[in-house]
């Protein structure tokens, strides 16, 4: 994928695993298609109250394709299930000032979403809602009312593995391991 487009939800500083996909909703197994559309309906309900809805009431996905938030975004504990719920309400990536190193990693394991670093705070230049273009090949997200332009670091070889849908997709493709069936 070299572009996303849609809506921003924007978060602050020290967003944990537990407002992404609380505790309570581990019992559900991605694997299992009606079950991983249920994480995506449950994404970032740990949010405090007074937050706009990230999910609709009533849906299984969001209106926003991108996350825009400050530092230290997936926090806590090592859930893999936080970048699957993601994924699964139809985010395609998290813009953010650092973060959290375990789930920058499941991000890449899972191929879920893109988690790219932001080299301005961003979370303070946009807000839920504005419409953006993030270029991953570019390195860029654009404000599409504007038009400006905000430097992102390069993902590196993360991509190809995210592109590929996570590191067993990319092993198989690149002949690491056998594919199914070979």
């Amino acid at each position: 994928m070299s572009a996303i487009t849609g809506k921003v939800y924007v978060l602050g500083d020290n967003i944990d695993t537990d407002q992404i996909i609380p505790a309570i909703h581990l019992y559900l197994v991605p694997t299992i298609e009606a079950e991983y559309r249920k994480l995506g309906s449950f994404a970032l309900s740990g949010l405090p109250a007074g937050l706009p809805p990230f999910v609709a009431p009533g849906s299984e996905t969001s209106e926003y394709r991108i996350i825009v938030a400050g530092r230290n975004f997936g926090c806590g504990s090592s859930r893999e299930h936080a970048p699957i719920a993601l994924g699964a309400a139809g985010v395609k990536a998290v813009v953010a000032g650092s973060f959290a190193r375990i789930f920058f990693r499941n991000c890449i394991a899972t191929g879920e979403l893109y988690p790219v670093d932001c080299v301005a705070r961003l979370c303070d230049e946009f807000k839920t809602g504005d419409e953006a273009e993030l270029r991953l090949d570019e390195n860029v997200l654009i404000k599409a009312a504007t038009g400006e332009r905000f430097d992102l670091k390069p993902l590196g070889d993360a991509k190809d593995v995210i592109d590929a849908g996570g590191v067993f997709a990319y092993a198989r493709k690149t002949g690491m391991i056998k594919a199914a069936g070979a």
